[in-house]
This record gives structure tokens, sequence and C-alpha cells, in this order.
């Protein structure tokens, strides 16, 4: 292969992880760094990820009878104070606006960090009646978190999300739509961005900062790290009180609603990057891929090849999404490099030979299988192909995971686990924060949830040796 160099500019990743996840950020040309300090700049093809997501993740929202709607994005200090556990919660992460046109506020506002306080204040004006509800309404939009430490897309003080906050007449139908909602993030994550996920409740220690209960889908990346990648609150009436929002029920009585909140982030393109990625750079899944199939000419130059190549990418740009790139200032070897790196899931390669023989050649990104395909069955044979590394990739991230989790009964057994296999880790609790606070201080891990397909390993904490009350899913996390 020509121009390796190109290549060698990634680090390897399993040298450097970290230093890796940051190269094929930049070299894929998804964000940059900008120059406010914790902030990135969204490139087009790192943004056209994040359309896809949005426009797939809203398409299912909108069917369960969602509604989007939009709120400020300045918050006044009074709002948060209303409810202790939220603004305990975030404080340490909220920026605040003191001066505005040259004069100091009477009261400091907060850029959001998240909008449950403001839209809280809003449905305590706009609900009276049982008849009024439910409240079925999500935003997409930013929000500001003053993170110490930050990554590009996993934990940026600025992030682009989703946050839907629905109230209900009833604890029952606010409770189905919190999982309702977790259901169509693990759809999201599993068939849109080929990544397994674990589903289930974060412990009392873990959960929003508010909530009643905390559900989550957690996935592993490449080093047998977790990555929280989209979570789900039942709020009770913890909101509800507090704001008074409040209404008339069924037998003329005043009452308060039941609320949830759920949220999805720009931190799923580092979830694509970390369970995906290889050496070569980025690898993407078809079906939220911006290019799915990338046609580099050979010997472009020639008579007939550009035509060809034209023809072609007419022809499958009916049904997919298709890129020339005939740019004759770089070799086949360099481009074949560039959309590795950029993860495009197929390339197609032709030439004179090529055309003489009705023929052209396909290779697979995700595992660099070459196809000599005939030009008369290509749309056919892409369409397959595009299918098979959609599922390729989701099997290859499950194997991983399999492979990466195992079970701890003591503390040795743990400890042993995550210095040699580091990943997911099955092991009993007693329930007690303690023994929560004790692993993470012996291993770095933290729980990660409670999964629903709860299994009993044994009768006793892994920590403390004390009768277990759950199965817990242990790892260190991003």
């Amino acid at each position: 292969m020509e121009n390796n160099d190109f290549v060698k500019d990634i680090t390897n990743i399993d040298e450097d992880f970290a230093r890796w996840y940051t190269d094929i950020v930049i070299k894929a040309e998804l964000a940059d760094y900008a120059d406010t300090k914790g902030c990135i700049a969204i490139r087009p093809y790192g943004f056209a990820i994040w359309e896809a997501i949005k426009n797939y993740a809203d398409k299912k929202f909108k069917e369960t009878g969602i509604e989007n709607v939009y709120f400020p994005v300045l918050i006044p200090e009074s709002l948060l104070q209303k409810e202790k556990d939220h603004v305990e919660g975030f404080a340490p992460e909220v920026a605040w606006v003191t001066e505005a046109g040259g004069e100091k506020l009477d009261e400091r506002l907060c850029i959001r960090p998240t909008s449950e306080t403001i839209i809280s204040t809003m449905y305590s004006k706009w609900l009276s009646s049982w008849r009024d509800l439910p409240f079925l309404y999500n935003q997409w939009c930013s929000v500001l978190r003053w993170e110490k430490e930050t990554r590009p897309f996993l934990r940026s003080r600025e992030f682009l999300w989703q946050e839907g906050h629905t109230i209900h007449e009833t604890e029952k139908e606010a409770q189905d739509r919190t999982i309702q909602m977790l259901e169509i993030y693990s759809d999201v994550a599993e068939n849109l961005l080929a990544i397994p996920v674990i589903k289930g409740i974060k412990t009392e220690s873990e959960k929003f900062a508010g909530a009643v209960a905390t559900y989550t889908i957690e996935s592993m990346t490449h080093d047998g790290r977790a990555l929280q990648s989209g979570t789900s609150h039942y709020f009770g009436q913890n909101f509800t009180k507090p704001f008074d929002i409040k209404f008339q029920n069924r037998e003329g009585k005043e009452e308060y609603a039941y609320q949830t909140s759920w949220g999805i982030s720009t931190r799923l393109i580092g979830a694509i990057i970390m369970a995906h990625g290889d050496n070569r750079g980025l690898k993407l899944p078809p079906k939220v891929a911006p290019i799915q199939v990338v046609i580099v000419p050979i010997a472009q130059h020639k008579e007939g090849v550009l035509e060809k190549v034209e023809e072609l990418n007419k022809k499958l740009s009916d049904k997919f999404r298709v890129k020339v790139d005939d740019r004759d200032k770089y070799s086949p070897g360099y481009k074949f490099n560039y959309w590795e790196m950029k993860g495009a899931p197929i390339r197609l390669e032709i030439g004179p030979r090529d055309i003489e023989n009705n023929e052209c050649i396909l290779v697979r990104r995700d595992n660099q299988e070459k196809i000599k395909v005939s030009l008369e069955n290509l749309e056919n044979e892409v369409s397959k192909l595009l299918e098979d590394i959609q599922k390729n990739m989701f099997e290859m991230c499950k194997e991983r995971m399999k492979e990466k989790t195992t079970i701890a009964t003591n503390l040795e057994e743990f400890k042993n686990a995550m210095d040699t296999n580091q990943g997911f880790i099955n092991a009993m609790w007693c329930g007690d924060e303690e023994c929560e606070n004790k692993i993470k201080e012996l291993t770095g891990a933290k729980s990660r949830c409670i999964p629903f397909n709860e299994t009993k390993i044994s009768d006793k904490c892994v920590c403390c040796g004390k009768e277990a009350k759950n199965m817990v899913i242990w790892a260190r996390q991003y």
C-alpha cells in the first residue's frame, strides 16, 4: 500500500488508548480544539454523524408522541435553589453570568447544565387539569458544565444533546415512560451505532441529582472501560412539588404530577470511536456513516475512467450515501489511507482493466476484505455488504464484551480480574455505599448498574462478605 506514512501518524491503540482516541478525533476530521478552553469545534464530518444520530432518535421519539420545544439557555439562580439535591449535585459545574450590557445583574443567571428547573417552572404555568396531561416534550440544544478534565466528545464543557422532560397523571405512566425512553436509547446504540449495551438501574450513590431512580445503558470501549451512553430518570414528585406542578385530578382534587427526564449526547460519537476504531483510524457502522461508499478511481487520467466513475456514482447515489474522490493531487494509496482513517464502510476501486472486465473491487473497512464484483450486480452487492458490515461490527463488539466480562466473589478475585482483563465485573453487593467506595479506592472501578437481567452469583457481598442484595456490574469508566 502506498503512502503508509499517513496511517503512522496515529498512536498505537494498545500503547496509549487515550492518545489514540484524540488522534482519531483530529485526524478523521471529526472535531478540533477551540480557543475556548475545554470546548471543541465540531467539523462537518463529525456533525454529520451527530445529525444521523439525532434524526434516528428524533423519529423514534415522535413515534411515541414526543414533541420538540425550546427553553432559555439562561436560568435564574432562584430557580436552581428550589430543588436542594439538584442544585447541590450540579453546583461545582455551573457557570454564572453576573454582568450584561455593562451592568451588574440583580440576580445571577446560570448557563444551563441541564433544564429541569426552567422547564418545571413553565410546566407549572401550563398545567391545570388532568385533561392537559401528559406533557411529552423534548429539546435538542447545548449545555455547559465546567468540567475540570475534558476530552473531545466524551467530556467537553459545552456539548450537544437532547433532554426530554415529561409529566404524567400517574406514577405508573411516568415509570413506564422512563423505561420506554431507555429502550429507545438501547435501539439507537445497538441498531444504529452497532454497539451492544447493558441496561440497568443506577445505585443510589450514582443516580442523577434529584431523581427517584436513574436507568442507564452502559457500553464497553476497546480497552474494557465502561461508557455511560444514555440515561433515563424517574423523578416522581421531587420536582413537581417544589415547582408547584399540580393539576385538578379526575375527582376534582388538586394533585402533583409525576415527572421524567432523559438524554443522550454527542458523547455517542466518542462511543463509536472507542468501540469500533482500530490502528487504521475510525470505523463507522454503515447506518450512521456520512459516506457509505467512497469511489476511488485508479489511473483516473486514462480515457473513460472518470466517465465510468460518474456513471457508477449516479447509479449508487439513489440508494446509498456516495462520495467520489477524484482529487488529482493525491495517489490512490493516499486516498485509501485517508478514507480508512475516516471510517468509510466500503471503498470502491475501479480502473481501466476493471472497466474492460465490467467489474470493480469493493473493500470492506471492518475487516479489509477485498471482493471483485460485476458492475451489473453492483447495487445488490453493495446493499448486502453494508448490511453484513453493520451486523459484523455489532458482533465484534459483543464478542469483546463477552471476553472482557468476568465474575468475582471476593475482593482478591475482583482486583485480579480488573488488573489482568480490564472490563466488566459481575459481583454481588450488600447495598452499602461504603463497599462501593472501597472497591473504587482499591481498583478504580465504580458500580455501573444493577442490570435488568440480574443473576445471583452468590449470597455474599464481594467486598464485605455480608448478605448480598443485588448483582452489580462494575467497571472503570470514561
